[in-house]
């Protein structure tokens, strides 16, 4: 199992601003960074292409800018941000340096991943930076994201770009250097070598942000990145800046998640994890039954109400009556529009409103139930 660790040609590693800063104020931990590099490093030189999701900017900005900890209010810490890329940065250079590696930064925002054409225009750029024996090194942008700065998104953002560089391994470092069977402040937790399916995972064991106090993420978030890359065939492991480089040769180290066997399409995952609904379709409890046993379209006749505002080709979440989001998909109509079809058939809609109404409303090609 854990020889597709060694086989893997194409690895995300993620790092967290607790691994790469130490206790909250202080400042980059160069010695942190020069042990991921040089994990980085052998892993290249067995003929790997690496890419680096890095948290850290808004620490690294706290000690320059006289700050003790991680701040509350979204304009300090776009300006910790601001302050902390280009020190993250500088390091990186200096540290990957020593073995004659070019790295490049790649700042992201929600957006880019969101938006097919971005995401696209992104895939390219990381492509031709790894053929060009460049290392990446992408954090979310957070100097000018607003709902980016938020509960652990760069444990999602890792699993997205593991989708995006189709990825062999997805790796993520945490000052919590594996998934234990109960909190790791128990004395009697035991470590969790491997998870066959995330679905086993009992959540509610699990803690809450990092220790240091500089990190935005937590295990919560890593199993939800497990759960992304997992569901795309994408194995991931969970380990420390300590333990990386023999996690990376196969040592029993951390917690490796295996991949599923039947794997979900990259289109359904990004609809999933990575789009952002602008609306809602209600629909009655033959409807919600249908779509998440049989795996079939929904039609109008199974919609009750519709909420917001959307046009066609938007992603829109789905629901219940009890207003329990079981779904999200593409739907095939504006908003404006759906009221006037609810609870009719399609053969009933094309008599009356012309041919282009006898279709779904979301195809199941285009609709993905979510975690249930």
């Amino acid at each position: 199992m854990r020889s597709h660790i060694v086989d893997a040609k194409k690895i995300v590693i993620k790092i967290g601003s607790s691994s790469l800063t130490g206790n909250a104020g202080a400042q980059l931990d160069s010695i942190a960074v020069d042990r991921l590099v040089d994990a980085v490093s052998s892993a290249r030189a067995r003929g790997a292409e690496v890419t680096v999701v890095s948290s850290g900017a808004i620490a690294a900005g706290l000690s320059p800018l006289g700050l003790k900890t991680r701040p509350k209010d979204l304009a300090t810490q776009q300006a910790a941000a601001a302050v902390g890329q280009g020190l993250l940065m500088h390091r990186y250079t200096e540290s990957f340096a020593r073995y004659a590696i070019t790295t490049s930064q790649i700042l992201l925002t929600t957006q880019d991943v969101i938006h097919r054409s971005h995401y696209q225009n992104a895939q390219r750029t990381l492509y031709r930076l790894l053929a060009l024996g460049v290392v990446p090194i992408i954090n979310e942008n957070d100097t000018v994201g607003t709902q980016e700065i938020r509960f652990g998104d760069n444990d999602r953002l890792a699993a997205l770009v593991s989708l995006l560089m189709g990825a062999d391994l997805l790796v993520l470092i945490s000052d919590i250097d594996a998934l234990y069977d109960s909190p790791p402040r128990n004395p009697q937790a035991r470590r969790i070598t491997s998870v066959a399916s995330v679905s086993d995972v009992d959540e509610s064991t699990l803690g809450g942000a990092g220790s240091a106090g500089v990190g935005s993420g937590g295990m919560l978030t890593k199993i939800e990145a497990a759960r992304i890359s997992t569901g795309a065939g994408i194995p991931m492991l969970l380990t420390s800046l300590k333990e990386v480089g023999s996690a990376l040769l196969g040592e029993d180290c951390g917690t490796y998640f295996e991949a599923q066997p039947s794997k979900s399409n990259s289109r359904l995952l990004w609809l999933a994890h990575a789009s952002t609904p602008h609306g809602r379709l209600i629909v009655d409890s033959g409807a919600v039954k249908a779509l998440i046993e049989r795996s079939v379209s929904l039609l109008p006749a199974g919609v009750t109400q519709v909420v917001g505002e959307f046009s066609a080709g938007d992603a829109v979440e789905v629901s219940g009556e009890d207003g329990k989001v079981f779904a999200r998909g593409l739907v095939a109509f504006d908003s404006v529009e759906i009221p006037q079809m609810l609870g009719r058939s399609t053969k009933e809609l094309a008599r009356e409103l012309g041919p282009e109404y006898e279709r779904e409303l979301i195809h199941r090609d285009d609709l993905v139930i979510l975690k249930i």
